[in-house]
C-alpha cells in the first residue's frame, strides 16, 4: 500500500504543503474555516497519519511525558498515575508509565529509555540512588517533578504528604481509645525511603507527646515477605502491643494476614490504623480506620507543575517541597 504523504493531503485539499503542516501543528491563526475543513476532510479520507517523530524533532516536543513509580503495587501509585493521566489528556499529552521496583539501576535504565524516546518531561518517585544523574538532568534543563520522595537537595519540585502529621494523627486516634501499647509496621527502610523514615519519626514523636513509651522491638520495618515472621516473633514473646499502626497499604496487608493467621479479632484483640485507603478496607469484616493521602490532588498538581515547566523552561529557581495535609477516615478498627 502506498504511504500517504503530506503532499498527497495538500493536493487532495487544494492547498499548499505548508498549510497542511500548519493544520497538523495546530496553527490555525491565519487559516480560514473552509480551508481547515478541507484539510481535515482530506486527512480523514486518505487516512493520513503524521510522522510524530519528525514532528517532534522539528518542534522539539513529542506531546509525551514519562512517569516512573518506585513501586506500582501501592494503591497510592496507581491513583496518582490516573490523576496525572487525566490532567495530561486535558492538555493533549500522552504517558509512558514505568515501574522501578525500588531499584536505582532499573530507574536509571527507564530514565535513559524515556529520554531517548524524547519525552518532554518526567514525573519520578525517586529511588534515592541516582542523585548525580538527577543533577545532570537538572543542568541539562530537563523538566522533572518528584512525587512522594525527597532527595538530599531540592533540585526539582517535590510533592508529598505531610508524613509526620499523618503519624501523629494515627497515634492520637489510638491513644484516644485508651491504647497505650502501640506498635508500628512498615516496609523496609534500608534505602531511606522518605515517607517510611518520616512516618516512623512522626510515630515516635507522637508517642512521646502522649507520654507513651517507644518499644523498639515493636517497630517492624522489614521487606514485605519478612513482616509476618517479625510480627509472629513479637506475639510469641508475650510482650504484645494493644494496637498497630501500618505506615502503608502493603504493610497493612501483611499485618492483616498475621491477624487472620492468629485468629485475632479487630478491635477487641488488637487495634489497627493505617496510612492509605482502599475500597476493601471500608468493606472488611471490621472496616479499617485510615489516614488518606489526597492522591488525585497530588497527581493533578504534579502534572500541572510539569506541564508548566515544559512550556516555560524556567529552571532557575530553587525548588522546595510542597506538603499535603493527611485526611482521617474513622472506622471501627481502633
Amino acid at each position: 500500500m502506498k504511504k500517504i504523504t503530506m503532499q498527497d493531503v495538500a493536493s487532495k485539499a487544494g492547498v499548499s504543503k505548508s498549510t497542511v503542516s500548519q493544520y497538523i501543528n495546530n496553527r490555525f491563526e491565519f487559516m480560514g474555516a473552509s480551508t481547515k475543513l478541507r484539510v481535515e476532510a482530506a486527512i480523514k479520507e486518505l487516512g493520513y497519519i503524521p510522522n510524530q517523530v519528525a514532528k517532534s524533532l522539528k518542534q522539539k516536543k513529542t506531546g509525551t511525558i514519562g512517569v516512573i513509580v518506585a513501586n506500582i503495587l501501592h494503591a497510592f501509585s496507581t491513583e496518582i498515575i490516573r490523576a496525572i493521566e487525566d490532567e495530561c489528556e486535558r492538555n493533549g499529552f500522552h504517558l509512558f508509565v514505568c515501574n522501578a521496583d525500588d531499584q536505582p539501576e532499573k530507574e536509571r535504565s527507564y530514565i535513559d529509555m524515556l529520554v531517548a524516546k524524547q519525552v518532554d518531561g518526567l514525573v519520578i518517585f525517586p529511588t534515592n540512588g541516582n542523585n548525580d544523574y538527577y543533577k545532570q538532568l537538572k543542568n541539562a534543563e530537563f523538566p522533572i517533578v518528584f512525587v512522594d520522595r525527597m532527595i538530599n537537595e531540592p533540585i526539582f519540585p517535590t510533592l508529598l504528604l505531610d508524613n509526620e502529621s499523618a503519624s501523629q494523627i494515627a497515634v492520637e486516634q489510638l491513644a484516644k481509645k485508651g491504647r497505650e501499647k502501640i506498635g508500628l509496621v512498615s516496609t523496609s527502610i534500608a534505602q531511606n525511603v522518605t515517607p517510611r523514615i518520616e512516618r516512623i519519626r512522626g510515630y515516635k514523636k507522637a508517642l512521646a507527646f502522649h507520654g507513651l513509651s517507644v518499644e523498639e522491638d515493636w517497630i517492624v520495618a522489614e521487606e514485605r515477605q519478612e513482616i509476618g515472621k517479625k510480627l509472629q516473633s513479637i506475639w510469641d514473646s508475650g510482650s504484645r502491643p494493644e494496637a498497630f499502626f501500618a505506615t502503608n497499604d502493603l504493610a497493612l496487608i501483611e499485618l492483616l494476614k498475621f491477624i487472620k493467621k492468629n485468629k485475632l479479632a479487630i478491635p477487641e484483640d488488637i487495634g489497627v490504623i493505617a496510612i492509605d485507603d482502599s475500597p476493601f478496607l471500608e468493606t472488611a469484616t471490621t472496616p479499617i480506620s485510615v489516614i488518606k493521602q489526597p492522591t488525585f490532588e497530588i497527581g493533578q498538581n504534579a502534572a500541572e507543575t510539569l506541564l508548566k515547566l515544559i512550556v516555560s523552561k524556567d529552571f532557575k529557581e530553587v525548588y522546595e517541597e510542597r506538603r499535603y495535609p493527611p485526611i482521617l477516615v474513622e472506622r471501627e478498627s481502633i
